[in-house]
């Protein structure tokens, strides 16, 4: 069977969920083979193999930390050149699709950006897109070489399928462009203890009916009984309510959880393309003609301010 080269995403060898996905997707397509870049490959490989990897190909360098992408970049060319896939899918975070496009570039390939499902086909992988603001699903082919594809995280459940993954040590020889731009400082994310919001299967967000920062709480307190993310409209980011790394929409993040409830979010094409793709999705918004209402799945006319805090402990009432 063919092989396909996942690029595993993960923290100091924590495994992310969805490198996960991505090995689900990827055993649609053929033998997944993990290509896992920096320390503790060792530890990763156990949640790899768990999850079909076959084959881990390691490398561990001071160039993956010290330098951008490049580095990376080398490195899957060098898994590429080594095993000769059928595909290459990497995580649609900023970082990945800056990878896969250098990679794509290199190989003369086609790819494929935010992709949301993947399904093999005759001539080649079929990715599901949405496009246009999320107005419209695309289904799509690469024509041209050895196709590159980036997957949204939530695009898939990850599945276990128990397989070898056996460690191998890969062999990267960096270029000159390697050590181009170097990375002189870091500053960790300030945790919050709530999941990552792309990564996140439950989003709670806030809007313009707020009224202001000192009300999130609120929305803050109905993310936390759900074990959820919190999200924000560009309204409530640019009125300096919440931080920009929180904004949902076309200019800030784009989410696809199981569930999303927007609260005080009139629901503009801006932020409906942030959001569009979302499994289940439940507004509370007092206008009952709010264009949010056009999109949702369960929608609560109400005052958010009554609605959210008996939200809020009903679920936590249930949740004993």
């Amino acid at each position: 069977m063919a092989e396909v080269l996942v690029y595993v995403d993960h923290v100091d060898g924590a495994v992310r969920k969805p490198t996960l996905e991505l090995l689900t997707l990827a055993r649609r397509l053929g033998d997944p083979v993990a290509v896992h870049l920096g320390p503790k490959a060792e530890d990763a490989a156990k949640t790899l193999g768990e999850y079909g990897a076959t084959r881990v190909l390691a490398a561990d360098a001071p160039e993956f930390a010290d330098y951008l992408v490049v580095p990376k970049v080398d490195a899957l060319q060098a898994a590429y050149e080594s095993v000769s896939p059928a595909a290459v899918l990497v995580p649609s975070s900023a970082e990945g699709k800056e990878i896969a496009a250098r990679l794509a570039v290199r190989l003369g390939s086609g790819i494929v950006t935010d992709a949301v499902d993947l399904e093999a086909g005759d001539e080649g992988p079929v990715t599901t897109q949405s496009v246009f603001a999320a107005a419209f699903t695309t289904k799509s082919r690469i024509t041209k070489g050895t196709p590159v594809i980036t997957v949204k995280p939530n695009s898939a459940t990850p599945e276990a399928s128990s397989a070898a993954g056996t460690v191998e040590q890969l062999s990267v020889s960096f270029g000159e462009a390697a050590t181009g731009t170097k990375v002189t400082s870091r500053t960790p994310r300030e945790s919050t203890g709530r999941p990552e919001l792309t990564e996140a299967a439950i989003v709670v967000s806030g809007g313009r009916g707020l009224n202001g920062a000192e009300n999130f709480p609120l929305i803050e307190g109905l993310a936390d009984s759900l074990g959820a993310a919190v999200g924000a409209s560009r309204a409530a980011v640019d009125a300096g309510w919440y931080p920009h790394s929180h904004q949902v929409g076309q200019t800030g993040k784009t989410v696809s959880p199981q569930l999303y409830i927007a609260t005080g979010i009139s629901g503009a094409i801006q932020h409906r393309a942030g959001m569009q793709t979302s499994k289940t999705i439940v507004a509370i918004n007092k206008d009952s003609e709010a264009p949010i209402f056009d999109l949702v799945d369960y929608g609560v006319v109400g005052d958010l301010f009554e609605v959210v805090p008996q939200l809020t402990e009903e679920i936590k009432t249930r949740k004993g």
